[in-house]
């Protein structure tokens, strides 16, 4: 086998690893189902802070704020592309 052809092979080995994450990531794909209607760059990053309690509350993503609860990580319906965890939160609710 030809140097090109191991190159070749290589980087398709690659993108193909790299292809089902990207779609498990967003949500369309293993088992999940993501409804959310917005993609990832319209999320917010969320700075570590302390509560009151004193619980510490590590930085994080969630979605825009909007007036829809249906959109929401934590809805049912939706998945986190970040964690992978389903929504549990019935939107009507």
């Amino acid at each position: 086998m030809g140097t090109v052809s191991r190159l070749a092979l290589i980087f398709c080995l690659l993108l193909l690893n790299s292809w089902p994450v990207d779609l498990q990531a967003r949500g369309r794909g293993g088992g999940g189902s993501y409804k959310g209607g917005h993609s990832r760059g319209d999320d917010t990053h969320v700075r570590g802070y302390t509560r009151r309690d004193g619980t510490y509350v590590q930085p994080h993503k969630r979605t825009a704020p909007n007036s829809s609860r249906r959109d929401n990580y934590s809805t049912r319906g939706n998945v986190n592309p970040y964690t992978g965890k389903p929504g549990t939160v019935d939107p009507n609710k």
